[in-house]
């Protein structure tokens, strides 16, 4: 976001957000479900889905934070993109062991 300077720019990246963005809530339900066991799935989701909102709501405050301190949204652009990178490496580092199967069949 930070080096988009047009509306071509703008178009195409929130093309692609908007793609990662529903792509990622089913695929979380159903890992969401895999570990927690179905009957859980919807109190561990929301719980996911909470923490989601203050990170989103802490996200676009500090980023305003950062506008007002620096005059732009650069820093707050190239942090976020920082983060995100720290959090991909720290998932791929995640074990992939599946959890074990309970007597009817279902994740525990």
């Amino acid at each position: 976001m930070p080096f988009v300077t047009d509306f071509a720019g703008l178009s195409i990246f929130v093309f692609f957000f908007g793609l990662d963005y529903i792509a990622t809530v089913p695929p979380t339900v159903a890992l969401v479900a895999d570990r927690f066991g179905r009957l859980n799935v919807g109190a561990v989701f929301g719980w996911v889905f909470f923490s989601h909102q203050v990170g989103a709501a802490l996200a676009a405050y500090l980023g305003g934070v950062a506008r007002d301190s620096l005059g732009d949204y650069t820093a707050a652009f190239l942090a976020a993109g920082a983060l995100a990178i720290l959090a991909a490496f720290m998932a791929s580092s995640l074990k992939r062991d599946p959890p074990p199967i309970g007597a009817e069949g279902v994740r525990a």
